[in-house]
């Protein structure tokens, strides 16, 4: 599985990430309140484990409610030191699905995240189709089209724009899309990107009066309905 795990304390995060990478799992980590937020809205992640109570202006309930907010349901294991009833209550009343007080013992956490991990799966119902406004790619018979018109792409670009539309609404940044896309980690300090999403543009957009992929200056890209 893909975690993501928001914890300030380096103690607890670094025991944990070590425990879950042990376990078989890939850890992307966060030691506040602001970068956890980007990185729950902005990638794919199959759970999250959350602490409540973290720097940078954003709490975790508040990361949790503005992930479901925007309807993602990925599974969020709520951390925390505050274990009163009420504390509990609110955590999953916000939308957790699960909810752990420190200190705890990572056997247990392992145990709970792998339930967490079979719920989701037993609860995804498969995506077949993605769509923005008048675009929609079946994701079976690999076929794009906009309005009433089929449009051809290459398989690496249609991979770039099945990820644009994943991420749909949110920025994606040149280094996301050279891990998810081109499976580099590491800039290879070339223009791939850019020729890559010019040639989408030309066959997506240019034909049809409304621009869907728009360039974010000094950011990367985004897919969005005008």
């Amino acid at each position: 599985m893909r975690i993501l795990l928001v914890e300030d304390d380096p103690t607890v995060r670094s025991f944990t990430a070590k425990g879950l990478r042990e376990a078989g799992h890939v850890v992307e980590e966060s030691d506040n309140g602001k970068d956890g937020l980007f990185m729950a809205v902005s990638e794919n992640f199959d759970l999250v484990i959350l602490d409540r109570m973290l720097p940078g202006g954003i709490d975790g309930l508040r990361i949790l409610q503005t992930l479901r907010s925007q309807n993602n349901a990925t599974p969020v294991l709520i951390l925390s030191a505050l274990a009163d009833v009420d504390e509990r209550v609110a955590g999953l009343k916000a939308g957790g699905d699960d909810y752990m007080t420190k200190p705890f013992a990572f056997s247990e956490m392992l145990a709970r995240v792998e339930a967490l991990a079979r719920r989701g799966r037993a609860e995804q119902a498969p995506q077949t189709k993605l769509s923005v406004a008048d675009l929609e790619i079946d994701l079976l018979s690999r076929t794009v089209k906009r309005g009433n018109e089929r449009i051809d792409l290459q398989p690496r670009e249609f991979r770039l724009l099945e990820f644009l539309m994943r991420h749909a609404g949110q920025v994606v940044t040149r280094t996301m899309l050279l891990e998810r896309v081109w499976d580099y980690h590491f800039d290879p300090q070339t223009n791939v990107i850019d020729v890559h999403v010019s040639r989408l543009r030309q066959k997506v957009d240019k034909p049809f009066d409304t621009a869907l992929i728009h360039t974010i200056r000094n950011a990367g890209y985004i897919l969005r309905a005008e």
